[in-house]
């Protein structure tokens, strides 16, 4: 695994890690079915799903996380989201967020969460 594999990978641990911190249960780790994918499914204390996607990005790097979250990236997303939610036959309301994590100089990880990125939850 290369160098920006093991800061994606530790990035969504960190992820996962928040998450269920804050009272999620995780539903789904890397879900694919070609050509979509969605990093995280979480099932949020009021039962909503929440269609994850994780950012990882060295504190030194030329662009941050948060920068990586592109309008055409949200748009798969959002067709990621809608393919799960058909093949899973979901009927709670859900949501499409982020989570932005800075790895640091000395290994440690800042993780930035922002719900509702695509600002369509349904």
């Amino acid at each position: 695994m290369g160098q920006t594999q093991l800061i994606g990978a530790r990035g969504e641990r960190a992820a996962v890690e928040w998450l269920r911190a804050n009272g999620f249960l995780i539903a789904e780790r890397n879900w694919r079915c070609p050509p979509h994918e969605l990093d995280i499914v979480a099932i949020s204390p009021d039962g909503h799903y929440h269609f994850v996607e994780v950012k990882t990005r060295h504190s030194g790097s030329l662009t941050t996380p948060h920068e990586a979250l592109t309008r055409r990236k949200i748009s798969f997303l959002i067709k990621a989201a809608n393919h799960y939610i058909e093949q899973h036959a979901i009927t709670a309301e859900v949501w499409i967020d982020f989570i932005a994590v800075t790895e640091h100089d000395d290994g440690a990880l800042t993780t930035d969460f922002i719900p509702d990125v695509a600002g369509v939850h349904w």
